[in-house]
């Protein structure tokens, strides 16, 4: 679970937990709050992949109460959609809202009477999700082309917090990438709960490979297309080919690998084997050299022994990954894993923090390829940048330093262990 920075319009505040998709949302959310006329206010955008992170939205909430006692404080997001009367409960809380609602201008109306306003979403099949793409930081926009998900691993509870796969249809994701080029925006990053199934409801049921391909077509203007996380078993010949060889796709993928062993991939219900993994991360490497992938894994999964362990450690370097996301396993009341035979709290504890020294090495180790070279960075903030393969670069600006959203030529000459460190060339 990631914590996004709490961005703030005057007297409008966002703190924003978890994916890209709620990064996405929360721009959405801005401005249908804004053209609401809600003033005075808190939205926190929750998350439920973990027990960790349900824990981290009620210390945000309680966080922001403090900061503001006088504003309306909204609750929205995964944790919200499934668990509403917890956050209702809350004395911090002023309204709560469901996944569905939190993208309607009308649940932000400061004369809304409901305090709790959450459909049941799995029973919901609209034709497509909204369409969201904020441009709030000047680097990159995110754009939500899917939502839900149809798989049902047995650990996630993430469907019952958005319900079953819908996509955008492509003309309306070209339409708002087009748009989004013409005010100079220098990235796009695609996002969705379960990206790569992107299509499947749509008529003739096209691949992702079909929509990147017409966006890099219509929009030719955009200088650079990023993709958030992909399903290994999903990725089409097409995207295959797209990923590997058009330069204006940053070379960079996050996998939802999960694990490294087939028996816990098989108990978790995931539809890849180890071996599909491995093939798959040697095809890209080949293919396309100077390509960085990462991948989400979980520790202390039920049942997971030592050997199964161990096989989640090798895949870091069998699939040369050079980011790593590690979670200790949580148990989501509802789901089946939940009620499968689980490990103590210390052994999971023990092997996330295992997974994470070995992240921790080959993040060092693809730093250490680019000491001593020199690269184009898009610049996030003063002093930070980042390459096209998602590295980070710290970098001395002065004050009147190149502004955010610009590209840059710069020298790399050294690395703390988590960023590059150079200056602009």
């Amino acid at each position: 679970m990631t914590l996004l920075s709490p961005s703030r319009t005057d007297d409008l505040e966002i703190v924003t937990l978890g994916c890209r998709l709620n990064g996405a949302e929360s721009d959405a959310m801005r401005a249908l709050a804004a053209d609401a006329g809600l003033m005075d206010a808190v939205i926190v955008n929750t998350c439920a992949v973990t027990g960790e992170a349900v824990r981290q939205a009620r210390q945000a909430i309680r966080r922001a109460r403090r900061a503001r006692p006088g504003a309306t404080l909204i609750v929205t997001g995964c944790a919200a959609q499934i668990d509403p009367d917890s956050f209702a409960a809350m004395p911090e809380v002023d309204r709560v809202l469901g996944n569905m609602e939190k993208m309607t201008r009308a649940a932000f109306a400061p004369e809304m009477g409901e305090r709790v306003r959450v459909a049941d979403i799995m029973t919901v099949r609209e034709t497509a999700p909204h369409l969201v793409g904020g441009f709030q930081s000047r680097t990159r926009a995110y754009v939500q082309v899917q939502t839900g998900c149809d798989h049902r691993c047995t650990f996630c509870i993430i469907p019952f917090g958005r319900g079953n796969a819908r996509s955008v249809p492509a003309g309306a994701v070209v339409e708002q990438i087009a748009a989004l080029a013409a005010r100079g925006c220098p990235e796009v990053v695609l996002t969705g709960v379960d990206l790569t199934s992107w299509g499947g409801d749509l008529p003739g049921a096209p691949p992702l490979g079909n929509l990147v391909a017409r966006i890099l077509k219509l929009v030719p203007n955009l200088p650079m297309l990023r993709l958030s996380s992909l399903d290994v078993i999903e990725m089409d010949p097409q995207l295959f080919e797209l990923v590997t060889t058009e330069p204006r796709i940053a070379p960079h993928l996050h996998l939802s690998l999960q694990h490294g062993h087939d028996m816990i991939l098989k108990r978790m219900k995931r539809r890849h084997d180890r071996a599909a993994a491995v093939d798959l991360c040697a095809r890209l490497k080949a293919a396309r050299p100077e390509i960085a992938l990462g991948a989400d894994l979980i520790a202390g999964f039920p049942t997971e022994t030592e050997e199964h362990f161990a096989a989640t450690l090798a895949l870091i370097e069998d699939c040369g990954l050079s980011y790593v996301h590690a979670f200790p396993f949580s148990p989501r009341e509802g789901t089946p894993a939940a009620r499968m035979p689980q490990l103590g709290v210390p052994a999971i504890k023990a092997r996330a923090a295992q997974l994470r020294a070995a992240g921790a090495a080959v993040l060092a180790r693809h730093l250490d390829r680019w000491v001593g070279r020199e690269a184009t960075a898009l610049v996030e903030e003063e002093g930070r940048a980042r390459l096209g393969d998602f590295t980070q670069v710290r970098l001395p600006f002065p004050d009147d330093a190149t502004p955010p959203g610009a590209y840059i030529h710069v020298a790399l000459h050294s690395h703390d262990g988590e960023a590059l460190i150079g200056a602009a060339a």
